[in-house]
């Protein structure tokens, strides 16, 4: 017993220790906690209401924001997030979080600055590589190649595993003439998701970019294993066909290819080679004039100047 004092006091002492902590926040939120892991969270919201009815602070407010957003209560959400952001304008976690509601929403303006402020702000790992996820996708719809190319390769240096984002290093990669890097993403992706026809596909592009065509072609048959009228890979394979010599296959991928996608530029790039190669020039020419009007593909130009200058267009 502790000299001086009663039983009755302690009892007393013991007694306000225990209604402080029932006034706290702390076993709500910890009961709460254990509900999201649980994934279960309807029933920790109920807890997290308690918390902010206890402490309406930082810790409560986000608590309950994240228990908002698994149950897709996206105006409820906000409002909570928007608190906390009022009350620390630093707070990682929060910024990290209206960066994902602002991405969602695609507001590429809004997610850069939200993401830049929770990078700056946090120090934990894995919130600042989806972060940088985040942000390099953001800028990538801000046609901010460079910077969304920055952002992506760090996250993936720092463990990221986004089929999204990586998809879109390997568009950037393309675009930027970085071929073997896109390559070396798209071999990545066809291990994580092997059903997927579009990364086989995209892997036999950029193999024809390299000019490896045997080997794009393994990659493109494997595609239309998987999709046998995929139009992508067969016009894919109508180019390598056609590179190799085999005409005749050829023309028959790009026709088909045509039929179900139209408006592919590279497609009719390839019909209007083959159609050079025929001898009808003229229908060539309708080709290589409606490539270039969809998309900027360095030979069509050449093709154009080479075979369709003068010629009268109502032939």
């Amino acid at each position: 017993m502790m000299r001086g004092l009663s039983w009755s006091m302690m009892w007393m002492m013991c007694l306000a220790a225990g209604t402080a902590w029932s006034q706290t926040p702390e076993k709500w939120l910890a009961r709460g906690d254990s509900l999201m892991t649980q994934d279960k969270p309807q029933r920790a919201l109920a807890e997290y209401e308690q918390a902010v009815k206890a402490d309406a602070g930082v810790r409560p407010l986000l608590s309950r924001a994240k228990a908002w957003w698994a149950l897709e209560r996206m105006d409820r959400f906000i409002l909570d997030i928007e608190r906390v952001l009022r009350m620390d304008s630093t707070q990682a976690e929060a910024h990290l979080l209206r960066a994902r509601y602002s991405a969602r929403g695609e507001d590429a303006l809004k997610t850069v600055y939200h993401a830049s402020e929770a990078i700056n702000h946090g120090t934990d790992t894995v919130m600042h590589v989806e972060a940088l996820v985040l942000r390099g996708k953001a800028r990538a719809d801000m046609k901010l190649p460079a910077q969304a190319i920055d952002d992506l390769e760090l996250a993936m240096a720092g463990g990221a595993a986004d089929v999204e984002a990586m998809t879109i290093l390997s568009r950037l990669y393309d675009k930027a003439g970085r071929y073997t890097e896109a390559l070396s993403i798209l071999e990545r992706l066809c291990e994580m998701e092997p059903a997927n026809v579009g990364h086989w596909s995209n892997r036999g592009f950029e193999l024809i970019q390299l000019q490896r065509y045997d080997e794009a072609l393994i990659m493109i048959e494997k595609a239309l294993s998987l999709d046998k009228d995929e139009p992508v890979a067969l016009s894919n394979r109508a180019y390598v066909q056609m590179k190799l010599g085999n005409s005749k296959a050829a023309w028959a991928d790009v026709e088909r290819s045509l039929r179900a996608y139209p408006a592919n530029p590279y497609a009719l790039r390839t019909r209007a080679i083959l159609r050079i190669q025929g001898g009808d020039t003229s229908k060539a020419c309708d080709d290589l004039v409606l490539a270039k009007a969809m998309a900027v593909l360095p030979d069509v130009d050449v093709l154009i100047q080479e075979n369709c200058l003068g010629r009268d267009p109502d032939r």
